[in-house]
């Protein structure tokens, strides 16, 4: 090929996902023969739910899988308006509801749709390394604001309004419960943030990925206190769906047809099947709130646990399934520490450069969404290690 032939600047400005990379050496590790524990993607260890599985097995033998409406299905459609009556007591026109292909292509239809090029949009820090990425690899400028203990290491109004004034934003994106960190907003934070960019006449985009998976506190959905706020969710995380890719959005009526037209010719369709496989999803709960007591006893695990063998600088986590842990007082470098730690115990954590580029070098995330004996061993071989 030409040298004159170059991959884009866009492209370029895309950094790797580490976490994805850390999957990656563990897999070439144990197609060696060795015993990894994975700790270090979101990713349920439970399979998708019988009921699931059951309708995706219906599907298949009634014969043809073709294209939807670029929308969704309206019977799913209508299934997710429901949920938001029966768990919120929020009522939601069907009309507003948009299927995507998992969260991530619900963040580039809504990106496309209500940012223009070299658009600023705020993001916090930590926070989930695929937004920065996705609005850089977009044209549109990520702006980190640094969360903190004392506004409860969540986006606050004040940050924002900092942000503004050195340069508009366009947008503010928020996320509760958080990824790394797991941290949630209650409804006076959200409230008082959602008036904030409704004021300074700013788009605000809430991550409910994690919604149904809080352990002492009840997630409060951004709805609940402004009804332009852009809401995007997915069956992957509490309804263990994560290979299936489908994910929904919320939208104020002005965005729907503009995300309609993007979506027909993205990507026509989000696949039937897994459509079809969703729509069930909503009838499995009692399973999955099985598997949820699996994550809360992991949960309780590290908690007690990592402060023992001296990891007690840990982030709240309220809600998801990680725990977000500083590591400064054995390491200032994050990258090393993992890749030695994945090297010499065979434990898989994701470093904390991939949530924040500024002090992630002093963090790691462990996710404890896979089995009790993966937190187990996690917490056994991190004492040998860090004692050696």
């Amino acid at each position: 090929m030409s040298s004159l032939l170059q991959p884009s600047r866009r492209s370029a400005a895309v950094s790797p996902f580490i976490a994805m990379d850390v999957m990656a050496e563990a897999g070439i590790l144990e197609r060696a023969g060795r015993a990894i524990a994975h700790m270090e993607v979101g990713q349920p260890g439970a399979p998708a739910p019988r009921l699931v599985r059951e309708a995706a097995k219906r599907a298949l033998e009634d014969g043809r899988i073709g294209y939807t409406e670029a929308l969704g299905m309206m019977s799913l459609r209508e299934r997710i308006a429901r949920h938001y009556a029966d768990h919120y007591g929020i009522g939601v026109p069907v009309e507003r509801v948009v299927v995507t292909t998992g969260s991530s292509g619900a963040f580039i239809l809504a990106f496309l749709a209500m940012f223009d090029p070299g658009a600023r949009v705020a993001i916090s820090a930590p926070g989930y390394p695929a937004y920065r990425n996705t609005l850089a690899a977009l044209g549109l400028e990520p702006v980190d604001i640094e969360t903190h203990a004392a506004g409860g290491w969540v986006l606050t109004p004040e940050a924002v309004e900092m942000a503004h004034r050195d340069a508009p934003l366009a947008g503010v994106l928020a996320m509760s419960p958080a990824n790394p960190s797991g941290t949630m907003m209650d409804r006076t934070q959200l409230e008082a943030l959602a008036k904030t960019c409704r004021r300074l006449g700013i788009w605000f985009i809430s991550d409910e990925i994690y919604h149904g998976l809080a352990y002492e506190k009840k997630e409060v959905s951004a709805l609940a206190v402004d009804d332009n706020a852009v809401i995007i969710n997915s069956f992957s995380k509490y309804y263990c769906m994560t290979g299936w890719r489908v994910g929904w959005m919320i939208l104020p009526e002005i965005l729907v047809r503009p995300i309609e037209r993007l979506a027909q010719s993205l990507y026509i369709s989000v696949p039937k099947l897994s459509q079809i496989a969703a729509e069930a999803a909503f009838d499995a709960t009692e399973e999955l709130e099985i598997i949820k007591a699996g994550y809360a006893k992991n949960r309780a695990l590290l908690l007690k646990e990592l402060p023992r063998i001296g990891i007690t600088e840990l982030l709240p986590c309220d809600g998801a399934f990680y725990a977000y842990a500083d590591i400064s007082r054995f390491t200032n470098d994050s990258m090393g520490f993992c890749k030695r730690l994945l090297e010499e115990q065979g434990i898989a954590g994701a470093p904390g450069p991939d949530f924040d580029p500024v002090r992630g070098h002093k963090f790691m995330r462990l996710s404890f969404a896979g089995t009790y004996d993966d937190c187990l061993k996690t917490v056994e071989g991190l004492e040998r290690f860090l004692k050696g």
